[in-house]
């Protein structure tokens, strides 16, 4: 899930430490003790829009810690909204229900894992991708021959 690799250039510290914080931010809301999608995902965009016209191995990491969790904000979103329709209206509660939510905190237990280790390993000066979304950035993040 995550591969490590070799960035085009060596980073110096501060690229680190401003990758790895990617990385943290959207941790925030979930340390804070508030698991609301919404608050993570705001987290990682305003990060990213203010590090956007950072170097490129910092706006490589905004841009994938971005991507991931717009689509981790998804498959929240679906589960906070069907969660209120239960408590609220007059909605059944179902297997299909349950085995989302089982699933559902899988993803979430290992998207938090993968996080702390994305920026364990960003810290280090490990060019850490995840598996999908680290080929979507590559698209959107083009190579910049011109950084010195």
């Amino acid at each position: 899930m995550i591969s490590n690799t070799n960035f085009y250039y060596k980073p110096n510290d501060s690229e680190l430490e401003r990758a790895s914080n990617s990385y943290l931010m959207s941790l925030v809301a979930v340390i804070g003790g508030l698991p609301l999608p919404i608050l993570n995902l705001l987290a990682s965009i305003f990060f990213y829009l203010g590090n956007r016209k950072s170097t490129p191995f910092v706006k490589w990491h905004c841009t994938q810690n971005l991507l991931s969790q717009f689509g981790l904000f998804f498959l929240n979103s679906t589960g906070f909204w069907w969660t209120v329709s239960i408590v609220f209206y007059d909605e059944k509660v179902t297997n299909g229900y349950f085995g989302y939510m089982i699933t559902l905190i899988i993803f979430n237990l290992v998207e938090f894992i993968s996080t702390i280790i994305l920026a364990s390993r960003t810290r280090k000066g490990i060019h850490a991708q995840l598996f999908l979304f680290s080929d979507i950035t590559n698209i959107l993040v083009k190579k910049d021959e011109n950084y010195k």
